[in-house]
């Protein structure tokens, strides 16, 4: 399995409430009317608590600014990936999702990157 990991940051003109609604209620609907032609395989949103819950252990670590979220999404391989920049109808979901993603995204603030998990404790 690989897994694309993106750390999300709002827009500034928005407010934390207004993006992660907007991302759970619009976008996640939209990821998930394409996942099986981008043969997405599993999809999680980990939406940040208010700033005040995690104030200490940033503080501790001297810790950056914090996301606002971070979206996880699982492929079943690179090659997979691949299959997909050949087929016409996954390209244009993929260009669906970016389109939507700037909408409520900082795109050039929020890092992703793709990654194999290594489990270390729990089940996969």
């Amino acid at each position: 399995m690989i897994k694309l990991t993106f750390c999300l940051v709002r827009l500034p003109h928005l407010t934390r409430e207004q993006f992660q609604h907007y991302w759970f209620n619009t976008h996640a609907p939209l990821v998930a009317s394409v996942a099986e032609t981008l043969q997405i395989r599993r999809y999680v949103q980990l939406q940040s608590l208010p700033p005040e819950a995690h104030a200490a252990i940033r503080a501790s670590r001297n810790a950056p600014e914090e996301f606002d979220g971070v979206a996880e999404l699982w492929f079943d391989s690179l090659e997979t990936l691949a299959a997909n920049s050949e087929r016409a109808e996954a390209r244009e979901a993929g260009r669906r999702l970016l389109e939507d993603e700037q909408r409520f995204i900082d795109l050039a603030k929020s890092p992703l990157w793709w990654g194999e998990e290594r489990v270390i404790v729990g089940a996969p």
